[in-house]
């Protein structure tokens, strides 16, 4: 029944995306055979005002109507463009997370059954919500704190929204193997690992104790950066659905105007803020994947305080040590070395050529020498690379895609503070200083004893790999000799198997024609 349930939801979505102009606002006119035909019969679905609204429009009403988890869907594929394509990605990453406020009486509840404890035990004022997104809503409350009373924000999990997401998910698992079972060109993406990963971020987001791990371990991090902070977490009052945390009062990095009328400099403020930035990844390799500016406040000492830790990258020193050469090459026109990084590191297959890999990245770095630095963009340089490594067979790298996508919403927020912001200027600061400490002297004895304490968890372990091989080989020997068999329980098993796939595959064509009919019913 889930499977007809998963079906049934998948036509839906697509209805809706029919109804509201979405498949028609793509761009058709490229295409060809039956792609082609499916486009214009999308456009004669669509709604007649559908045609009067822009595609951004059209994704934020057809969101809207499929619910909350369609909202988490949107903006997991805004991190991949490599999937959804550079302009979809843009559109859905300016979808709003605003929804309605559930009752106070449910936050109460959700809060007692969480920390075992009522409210008025918790908290010496709890006021009305004062924002709602898809999985949470935020309350001000005030608690006692070092002998003194502060102002906290307390995000609650939305009741029934597990429920909702998981019944979604069936059917966002479906439409992935749908696409690796038909549409050959979305093999090499992936769909069903890319669905698992929204699958595993989704679960983390939805347990608010994961996400205060997150701004604890960032609050260490950054304690001692100039100009840049994270609040603190208050863990007596955070359990699975709820998160307390320190109430910042400042002005959004959104409100342009009200930063300039309160006298803060917004030039350093985007050196800040892109300094910061790069220090998380270069540095910790730990970074804020959803820096928009309205997770940003400034606060009245110019501080800049990020909220909103649902959504968190990380990258491991061999990123970290590839994407600083790739800059550093660029930078110094050395696209020779720059194609050996990637193939060093994995990213491109062996059987490619060298030269001809670095005579496409002079393609990208040449046009960027000449021009005036502040027009240049690291962003725009970034996902020119992913675009060209593609044709040399390059596998989705979704920790890059997600620092990529990351690093386009920054670099934003610092043009709209600065529109002659020198990105490379404010950058090197912190890139010469990782280089000179990662690729360096220091670099490698960094690494030498990496490599020896590795050395050394594998002679612990020597004794075991060995007593494995052995039985592995032993078993291999039987099975040589003996050949492979199967029990009677294995063979009925699998026969049990096939004849169910047989049956839910019959049944979702069946679902399929019914959905069919009834859109051309509608239709004629």
């Amino acid at each position: 029944m889930s499977t007809v349930g998963a079906y049934l939801r998948l036509v839906r979505a697509g209805w809706i995306l029919l109804r509201e102009g979405v498949v028609a606002a793509l761009p058709g006119d490229q295409l060809e055979g039956m792609p082609r035909l499916g486009w214009r019969v999308a456009k004669l679905v669509s709604r007649r005002r559908a045609g009067q609204r822009d595609r951004p429009e059209r994704l934020a009403i057809a969101v809207d109507r499929l619910g909350p988890s369609y909202v988490k869907l949107g903006q997991f594929l805004a991190t991949r463009p490599d999937v959804v394509g550079h302009d979809m990605a843009f559109d859905l990453a300016r979808l709003q997370d605003r929804m309605e406020t559930f009752p106070e009486v449910q936050a109460r509840a959700a809060i007692e059954a969480s920390l075992g404890a009522t409210v008025e035990a918790l908290y010496t004022d709890f006021g009305a919500p004062v924002a709602a997104a898809s999985i949470a809503q935020v309350h001000q409350a005030k608690i006692m704190r070092e002998g003194e009373m502060q102002p906290v924000a307390v995000k609650i999990i939305r009741p029934g929204v597990r429920r909702r997401f998981y019944n979604d998910l069936e059917s966002y698992f479906l439409a992935a193997r749908l696409q690796e079972r038909y549409i050959a060109a979305a093999r090499r993406l992936r769909p069903v690992e890319v669905t698992e990963t929204l699958a595993q971020t989704t679960k983390i987001e939805m347990d608010l104790r994961l996400e205060a791990a997150a701004i604890s371990e960032m609050h260490e991090f950054a304690k001692e950066d100039p100009g840049f902070r994270v609040p603190w977490v208050d863990w007596r009052r955070t359990g699975r659905d709820v998160l307390t945390l320190e109430w910042i009062d400042g002005i959004k990095m959104s409100n342009i105007e009200a930063l300039r009328v309160a006298g803060h400099d917004l030039e350093g403020l985007a050196v800040t803020l892109i300094q910061s930035f790069l220090r998380h990844t270069l540095r910790d390799g730990f970074f804020h994947a959803d820096m928009h500016p309205g997770n940003l406040f400034v606060e009245a000492d110019g501080t800049i305080v990020a909220v909103d830790f649902g959504i968190m990258g990380r990258i491991r020193r061999k990123e970290r040590r590839f994407l600083a050469e790739i800059l550093y090459g660029f930078i110094t026109r050395d696209f020779r070395r720059v194609a050996e990084v990637h193939f060093e590191a994995g990213y491109v297959p062996s059987h490619h050529n060298i030269s001809a890999f670095a005579q496409a990245l002079r393609a990208i770095g040449e046009p960027i020498h000449g021009q005036p630095a502040e027009t240049i963009s690291m962003a725009r340089l970034l996902t020119l690379l992913f675009e060209v490594t593609e044709l040399f067979d390059m596998q989705t790298r979704p920790e890059l895609l997600l620092l990529q996508k990351t690093m386009v919403v920054v670099e934003g927020v610092a043009r709209t503070l600065d529109p002659h912001f020198n990105m490379w200027k404010a950058s090197e600061p912190v890139v010469s200083s990782w280089i000179a400490a990662n690729l360096g002297p220091r670099g490698l004895i960094t690494d030498a004893r990496d490599g020896l304490t590795a050395l050394t968890a594998l002679a612990r372990q020597a004794p075991e790999l060995a007593a494995r091989t052995e039985r592995l080989s032993r078993e291999i020997e039987t099975m040589a000799e003996n050949g492979l068999r199967f029990d009677a329980e294995t063979a009925e098993a699998i026969g049990r198997a096939e004849a169910k796939h047989t049956r839910s595959g019959r049944l979702a064509l069946w679902v399929i024609a019914l959905a069919l009919l009834a859109i051309a019913l509608r239709l004629f």
